[in-house]
């Protein structure tokens, strides 16, 4: 897939806003991290749709993990 989706750095799910299997759009945000009391938005690259999510709300993910797999439309 296209675009990166992992964290950006330690931090916990504060906001998961993408649903699987729903679509959606360029630039809108899927889900929102908070690390070092700053909120990280992923958002979708293009348009297309989630097809899983690998973190929940209030999870505390590390750099580099996975939180979710895209693809585009």
């Amino acid at each position: 897939g296209i675009g990166d989706f992992s964290a950006p750095m330690n931090g916990t799910i504060v906001e998961i806003l993408a649903k699987p299997g729903v679509a959606v759009e360029a630039g809108e945000a899927l889900l929102v991290l908070e690390a070092m009391k700053m909120q990280n938005t992923i958002v979708a690259p293009s348009d297309g749709v989630v097809t899983e999510l690998f973190c929940s709300v209030g999870e505390l993910v590390s750099g580099g993990d996975d939180l979710l797999s895209f693809e585009a439309s």
